[in-house]
Parts: structure tokens; C-alpha cells; sequence
């Protein structure tokens, strides 16, 4: 018989993440899975700076919240209007919905629209490193940049600054899939230097020097794409005189303050925005798509042409190790994907 509670981590209020009291272990009710709805049994999970930023953003009501949006487990039940593509025993992988609990817990729902059939090469940590920051990189280069894998691009250099990290390691990888584009991505240290290149960087550079120097070195005086994952305010203005005349600045991360994008103004150059979680989040009328993506990813992990983001893990679900996790998130010195597996 399947219990009734089940283990679960939660935040009350934000707070620094050195206080204990930053993250805590629950038992909740398992929930139920509405009509489009996979309940899910959680194996593994993955931290990202989203998880961060809830967590800090935490109104004190004395309401309880749960966290994580990358998810590796097995489905155990199906809601009524699942279609047959879902069904029990079947291993998966997804991000979930901002506007639903998260799944820091034994069980999740979610809508089985935005859920794939994870590879059946990978383990279930290894997988739950991949859904966030891969839907991200999809979505940021053939969906907001427009970049086809199969087709002619006017766009033939892309710059990724923060190639080191999670989206940054998948970018570099999906960006390898796109003909004739040169690949420059940003780190900082050896490790991330040598990780970039290992993933198919043409170039890496630093983003703490002078980046127009470093590209111009490279004869790249100008590049068409430009994928900013990390610091957009420290960044953008340099990344303004860097893009190219009619090129596209697609930024994941929100600015502290408002730049000054009449800087872009001369070039005709696009300024577009990636945030994973919009379709989930007003039920876009294509929110299937990111099963569908996720589905792709599948496959061209299967083919060999995509392996998951570096990952660390710490250890089992609980609010000990997401504390530490969040704390090497707010380093920001991560490289790589910081993952949990089992309860």
C-alpha cells in the first residue's frame, strides 16, 4: 500500500542560506494528480539559481513552499486525461511549473505536456541535470536567437558568456549542432577554460578582461549572436559595442537595473529574452512543445551527440545538502550541474 506522507523539504521565509532554518525538512501529503497530471516518484533532483532566488524571494506568511524544478523519477500514476504516451513505470525527466510546488519531495505532479521520456542511457541523476538548463539552451538558440540545425543561418558567430556553467555547458553542446557557426564562449578560470573547450568552444576568452580586445585578437571584432547567462548588468555594455550590426543579445537573467538598450539602437540589433518557465506559466497554447524538446534532447543523447551537463552530487534529498547546494549556487564559482539522488 502506497503511504500517505512523504519526505520533503520547504521554506518558510527567506533567509540568509548559512541559517538553519533556510531550508526544512517536512512530511507532507502526497498529492494528487489532477486530469493532465503524471504523479511522479522522485529519484533525482537538480539545483539551479531559480531555486536561489525563490528561496530568497520567500514572503513571510507562514505558509510553507517547496522548492526544485528539475526532476529524473518514475511515474506512478496518471491523471484522466493523460494520453497513452504516459503510463506507470515509465522513467522521466522535466522542469515542472513555477506556479506549482516544487518537487524537493518524494512525489510530484505535473502536467504531462511538459514532461519527456528521459534517456535510457543516463541515470536518473544524470538526467535530473538536464531538463532546466537544456530547455533553456534549446529554447535561447533556435527559438529566441532563431538558429536552425538543418538550414542556412544569416547568423555565423555566436559568443556564450558563462560557457562554464550549466545552460553555458548545453549551449556550447547544441551550438556544435549548428553548421558553420564559430563558437567563442567566456570563463574564467583553467578548469572552466578547459571544461568549455572540451564541450566544442572554438574559442574561450575571459569575461572578466577586456572581451573586445580578446575577440579582436581572435579577428572577431563584432559577433552576430551573443548569449549572456550570468551578470548582465557588469556585462551589457561592453556586449553593446561588441554585437553586430542587425545581430541578436539574448539574455537568461534579469538586470538589477535598466540598461541602456538605445545602445542597440544604431545596430538595429535585437535585445530578446529566455525564460523556460513562460509557457508553463501562462499555458501557452504550445506548451506540449517542451515535452516535445525534451523528447529531442532524448534522442540525441541516444545518438551520442549530447551528454549531460558535469554534475556533483551531494547526497540525499534533505535540507542539509540543498543548504549547501544553494550556497555553492550563490558563489557563483559552480561548474556544472549540482545534483541529489534519493530520499
Amino acid at each position: 500500500m502506497q503511504p500517505k506522507l512523504m519526505k520533503a523539504v520547504g521554506v518558510y521565509r527567506a533567509l540568509s542560506v548559512a541559517d538553519p532554518d533556510a531550508l526544512i525538512d517536512l512530511e507532507l501529503p502526497i498529492p494528487t494528480p489532477g486530469q493532465r497530471d503524471l504523479l511522479v516518484r522522485v529519484e533525482a533532483i537538480s539545483v539551479n539559481p531559480a531555486d536561489c532566488r525563490m528561496r530568497q524571494r520567500k514572503v513571510d506568511d507562514g505558509q510553507f513552499a517547496v522548492l526544485g524544478w528539475d526532476v529524473a523519477g518514475m511515474v506512478v500514476a496518471t491523471g484522466s486525461n493523460v494520453p497513452a504516451r504516459f503510463r506507470p513505470g515509465d522513467r522521466v525527466y522535466y522542469s515542472g511549473d513555477l506556479t506549482r510546488p516544487g518537487a524537493n519531495s518524494e512525489f510530484h505532479v505535473v502536467d504531462w505536456r511538459i514532461v519527456g521520456h528521459r534517456p535510457g542511457r543516463l541515470s536518473a541523476t544524470e538526467a535530473a541535470a538536464l531538463p532546466l538548463v537544456a530547455l533553456t539552451a534549446w529554447e535561447a538558440l533556435f527559438s529566441r536567437i532563431g538558429f536552425s540545425r538543418t538550414g542556412q543561418n544569416r547568423l555565423k558567430t555566436l559568443l556564450i558568456v558563462g560557457g562554464a556553467g550549466g545552460v553555458g555547458s548545453m549551449a556550447i553542446q547544441l551550438a556544435r549542432l549548428i553548421p558553420e557557426l564559430r563558437i567563442v564562449a567566456t570563463a574564467s578560470r583553467a578548469e572552466s577554460q578547459a571544461w568549455c573547450r572540451k564541450l566544442g568552444a572554438d574559442e574561450v576568452i575571459d569575461h572578466f578582461a577586456d572581451m573586445a580586445e580578446q575577440l579582436s585578437q581572435l579577428g572577431l571584432p563584432h559577433i552576430d549572436a551573443i548569449l549572456l547567462l550570468n551578470a548582465p548588468d557588469r556585462h551589457f555594455p561592453a556586449l553593446a559595442e561588441i554585437i553586430a550590426p542587425q545581430g541578436t543579445l539574448c539574455s537568461i537573467v534579469p538586470f538589477d537595473k535598466a540598461p541602456d538598450i538605445n545602445a542597440l539602437m544604431r545596430k538595429s540589433a535585437t535585445l530578446a529574452w529566455e525564460f523556460m518557465f513562460t509557457r508553463s506559466m501562462f499555458a501557452t497554447p504550445d506548451l506540449g512543445a517542451q515535452g516535445d524538446i525534451l523528447d529531442s534532447l532524448a534522442g540525441l543523447i541516444e545518438a551520442g551527440q549530447l551528454m549531460p551537463a558535469a554534475a556533483r552530487d551531494l547526497g540525499a534529498v534533505c535540507a542539509r545538502n540543498l543548504r549547501s547546494a544553494h550556497a555553492r549556487l550563490e558563489s557563483e564559482r559552480t561548474v556544472g550541474k549540482l545534483t541529489l539522488t534519493g530520499f
